[in-house]
């Protein structure tokens, strides 16, 4: 059996009845569960239908999310979230550099590397590099007045956490920025790279290994395999060419609001719903969330 998921922007809260009827007399599947009357409903069927791309396209004009899964072992016992564009709403990099005056020059390299164009280890350094002599007091301030946590990020981790599952931050960043943002989110765990300094200045450079998109699947595959399980046990999410190997490789690999050329790869799809539709996805009602 398969699981058809049609979610709507929280924001919208405009997902009908008569939507899901329609959808379901076309894909002859069965009773519709509401998981959030408004913004997230399912139903299953028996096998995945031949127009269901087509379909998912007219949705997407429409403003509403349509995703399409097996339906057991959809709820997971692992989270692993990319962090920039993805659990927060900004790309940490872009802010300190625009903070240090070289914005623009360091965007375009993110923007490039973000969409596959660049190798990722190669526009870090680039990137990091321009950020030479900034005062390593600048992290604070953009942390302070710069960096949001996207809409449904709390309410994912500490929903999944209080299932038991094991939750963990895996960023191409920096460890300055994950770490915060980890502590405020309740991640377990975080991983990202870290920049050198010294007597608080910004050096420029970072300490190697750079942690790209194999280390991302590195972390996936070393989170589950120390608690007895395998990548098809965990939920991943992610936005950048360097999230690709992990959102592939994970049971359950979620391309939100993703650049094209990442969303081009993976199945599941979120563009205009929050963080908790990775709870929808699960088969999780609003009444089971946590704050």
């Amino acid at each position: 059996m398969f699981t058809v998921t049609v979610l709507a922007a929280p924001k919208r809260a405009d997902l009908r009845p008569e939507l899901l009827d329609q959808l379901r007399r076309d894909w002859q599947g069965g009773h519709t569960i509401w998981l959030n009357h408004g913004i997230a409903a399912e139903f299953p069927v028996e096998t995945p239908p031949a127009d269901f791309w087509q379909v998912w396209e007219n949705l997407q004009e429409k403003g509403f999310d349509l995703a399409i899964q097996p339906t057991a072992g959809r709820r997971k016992s692992v989270l692993l979230a990319d962090m920039d564009s993805t659990m927060i709403q900004q790309e940490c990099i872009d802010e300190l550099a625009d903070f240090a005056g070289v914005g623009e020059r360091v965007a375009a390299i993110t923007a490039r590397a973000m969409n596959g164009e660049l190798n990722f280890h190669e526009a870090l350094i680039a990137r990091v590099g321009l950020l030479s002599g900034l005062s390593e007091s600048a992290i604070g301030e953009v942390l302070d007045s710069r960096i949001t946590l996207a809409p449904g990020g709390k309410e994912l981790v500490a929903t999944m956490r209080a299932q038991g599952a094991y939750t963990a931050l895996v960023s191409g960043g920096f460890t300055v920025f994950t770490g915060p943002v980890a502590a405020a989110l309740g991640f377990d765990e975080h991983r990202a790279n870290e920049l050198l300094a010294d007597q608080g200045v910004l050096l420029g450079t970072v300490a190697l290994p750079v942690l790209g998109r194999e280390a991302k699947v590195e972390a996936l595959e070393e989170i589950t395999a120390f608690r007895g399980l395998t990548p098809t046990d965990a939920i991943a999410v992610g936005d950048g060419a360097n999230d690709l190997g992990m959102l592939k490789r994970a049971g359950t690999g979620v391309a939100l609001h993703a650049k094209p050329v990442v969303a081009a790869q993976v199945d599941l799809r979120i563009n205009h719903a929050d963080l908790t539709a990775l709870l929808y996805l699960q088969g999780y009602a609003i009444e089971e969330f946590v704050a």
